[in-house]
């Protein structure tokens, strides 16, 4: 039997990935909320990364498959992972802190992947760094998109938890 939880925390991160396929600011998308928020929620690890990983194959197979996504999924994966260190204890100020490092994470993997892999750029540490200055303006975009797709998430979740109690997580009340 499927726990009602889990279903909604599913379903949360598939729709979130909805809005990759809606007209948006470049890199502004709901990737790093939804691994961040896989990994704070799900009960089991496997399906931590099986979630966020999943709506990202069916909207990349909208969107189209590319060369990077590899390095993408790498970074989805590193960032379910933060997601872990959420679990225990979930606080504003540290959702806050793990959407800012899994912003910064996901610049520095997927830039230096398109740097190693890629023609654009010369494989040396100047080339690096320019790879890393032309992504700045994606940055800014990823950044923002981030802490709001993670509050949506997040705040949306919580928000549902106390005003249906069937999605409270029951070892979270014993502990209470």
């Amino acid at each position: 039997m499927l726990n009602t939880r889990v279903v909604v925390l599913v379903t949360a991160i598939f729709l979130a990935a909805i809005f990759r396929l809606v007209p948006h600011p470049p890199n502004f998308s709901p990737i790093a909320a939804m691994a961040l928020f896989s990994g704070a929620y799900l009960p089991r690890r496997g399906l931590a990364f099986v979630a966020p990983m999943g709506a990202m194959l069916v909207s990349d197979a909208v969107l189209g498959f590319h060369g990077e996504m590899l390095v993408v999924y790498a970074s989805v994966a590193m960032i379910v992972a933060m997601g872990f260190l959420l679990s225990a204890k979930r606080s504003a100020g540290r959702i806050v802190v793990a959407a800012l490092a899994s912003s910064v994470l996901f610049y520095l993997v997927t830039n230096f992947g398109v740097w190693a892999s890629g023609d654009m750029y010369p494989k040396t540490a100047g080339g690096l760094a320019a790879c890393y200055a032309a992504a700045i303006p994606f940055f800014q975009n990823s950044l923002i998109g981030d802490l709001v797709f993670t509050g949506l998430l997040f705040g949306g979740f919580a928000v549902a938890e106390r005003l249906v109690p069937t999605l409270r997580n029951p070892a979270e009340l014993r502990a209470a």
